[in-house]
């Protein structure tokens, strides 16, 4: 008895010629009557009775004036057959090597099946089978060769995991898939809609992420906040879409709330200076000139850059002045304080208490 890794038997997937011969037993008809009925040699019908030859559809159709048993029970036996076996074959040549990859990507598996991405009661390997799917690769191994090949190159640093980060960008394609909008991609629309997205910055957390969908939405931005995963040290991701669309999808790997407006600022500050052409993926680690410009467009769009120097000048980072501070510029203290501490005129121990923190949002 051949057994496949998750223990089911070869035996159980049933071939649709052993159906055929109980039909032929219930019925009381010979091998040599059914291949006189259908015009065929009984050789050719003891064939596919023994499981040696498939049910086409030229014998299927035979078969409904033999037995009066429609064409389409036969077809769609004979595929499902096929169907199984070829899933049976799939698990049989699932190797270490890819089960180890899989293993790597267990986290991120967990939380593909959260979204609904995979089915939450497959599991083993036939689970490894369904990842295939997801991902359109035949197997794990191939991920490296075909990001290689992609319209993106996977980051040579040490702390990158490229299954890891494969499988987080396909969830990511498949979050913005899923969200359909009408307006294309606004860039004017965008720049007139930061003030309304700045004051966000108030709001409870639990309606900051549908709020920025909802904006940035009417701009012709797909917009999703996605879990951070080891392997895939990514602030963001910026991609241009078939229809006219972008899709910008965010981590809040850190969680303080003055890291994740910096951050999106900082992915807007790409979108407006123009720096998509066709997909970015924006590493932590990330230095170039388009990374500094797009740090110095989130700085300035946060606190005023003049009124900042001014502020700093002034040497008085006591909390009264810093409150005092952000009433005019109307931005939360922990803005000016998170902006201070990565200046380092302040400690990170300073002002602490004021410091806010976001839980992570699943994405919706």
């Amino acid at each position: 008895m051949v057994k496949h890794r998750s223990g089911l038997s070869r035996e159980f997937i049933i071939h649709p010629g052993e159906t055929l011969r109980e039909i032929l037993e219930d019925r009381g008809m010979s091998q040599k009557e059914l291949a006189l009925r259908v015009g065929l040699t009984e050789s050719y019908i003891s064939s596919v009775i023994n499981c040696q030859k498939a049910i086409s559809v030229s014998l299927a159709k035979k078969l409904e004036y033999a037995l009066g048993v429609d064409t389409s029970f036969w077809i769609n036996l004979q595929a499902n057959y096929d169907k199984e076996l070829a899933d049976f074959e799939d698990i049989n040549e699932i190797s270490d090597k890819e089960l180890e990859i899989f293993k790597r990507l267990n986290g991120i598996v967990k939380y593909l099946k959260q979204l609904g991405f995979l089915e939450p009661e497959v599991h083993g390997p036939m689970l490894v089978v369904h990842l295939r799917k997801l991902l359109n690769v035949s197997n794990l191994k191939q991920i490296p060769a075909v990001s290689q090949a992609g319209a993106y190159r996977l980051a040579t640093a040490t702390n990158v995991d490229p299954y890891v980060l494969f499988t987080w960008l396909r969830m990511c394609d498949l979050l913005t898939e899923n969200q359909q909008i009408e307006q294309e991609l606004d860039i004017d629309k965008l720049k007139r809609k930061i003030p309304q997205m700045k004051e966000l910055m108030f709001e409870n957390v639990a309606e900051i992420q549908s709020r920025l969908k909802s904006h940035l939405a009417e701009c012709g931005i797909k917009f999703s906040i996605v879990k951070h995963f080891r392997g895939a040290p990514v602030q963001g991701v910026i991609k241009k879409n078939d229809d006219g669309t972008l899709s910008l999808i965010m981590t809040i790997r850190r969680k303080f709330a003055d890291v994740f407006w910096f951050t999106l600022f900082h992915e807007i500050g790409h979108i407006i200076n123009g720096d998509i052409e066709d997909k970015l993926i924006d590493y932590d680690f990330a230095k170039s000139d388009a990374e500094d410009k797009a740090d110095e467009y989130a700085a300035n769009t946060l606190i005023e850059a003049e009124k900042y120097d001014g502020f700093v000048k002034k040497g008085d980072y006591s909390l009264p002045h810093i409150k005092c501070f952000c009433v005019e510029q109307k931005i939360p203290p922990y803005i000016l304080i998170g902006r201070l501490q990565k200046d380092k005129y302040l400690k990170y121990h300073q002002h602490s208490a004021e410091k806010v923190k976001y839980e992570l949002w699943a994405s919706e």
